[in-house]
């Protein structure tokens, strides 16, 4: 399944600062450290070396997927005929079956984190939420089976 192509701003910033980091930072660190290493003499059994060229190419793989993505993704602004239905950026308030109360916000599959209660707008959850409004029920397909939820508010201004 090819992945959605929208980002937040937070989460744009969020990757902006982890591309320029490594580029700016990280790598020139590493860099110099893999000199150091080579300057000692046999590469061969050098462990400073080795791991730090293993530790560019992780750093140099990154910094490529980062930079061909962000030239693929579109920054979504949640407008105001958005508000009372559930669409890109929205948090949603929902009550579970057990009344528990959980929140989600919709945000792209390069920034989700269910432990900041953000949930990628391609996953079964956003997919069944989306272009929901306050009072309906929604049905949830999960590997688990189905489960069903109420919503009970739509916020775009909430902050966690």
């Amino acid at each position: 399944m090819k992945k959605s192509n929208y980002i937040t701003r937070a989460g744009w910033d969020r990757l902006d600062r982890e591309l320029k980091f490594l580029w700016k930072d990280e790598r020139p660190k590493i860099t110099r450290s893999v000199s150091e290493a080579a300057a000692q003499g046999d590469r061969s059994e050098n462990a400073e070396y080795i791991y730090g060229k293993r530790r560019l190419r992780e750093i140099d793989r990154r910094v490529r997927f980062l930079v061909k993505r962000t030239e693929e993704l579109t920054i979504v602004y949640p407008s105001p005929q958005q508000e009372g239905r559930v669409f890109f950026g929205a948090w949603v308030t929902l009550i579970n079956e057990d009344d528990a109360e959980v929140i989600y916000r919709v945000v792209g599959p390069d920034e989700w984190d269910v432990k900041r209660g953000e949930i990628s707008i391609d996953s079964p959850m956003a997919r069944a939420l989306l272009g929901k409004s306050v009072g309906d029920e929604v049905i949830v397909h999960a590997p688990d089976g189905e489960r069903v939820f109420d919503i009970i508010n739509i916020d775009y201004k909430l902050t966690k």
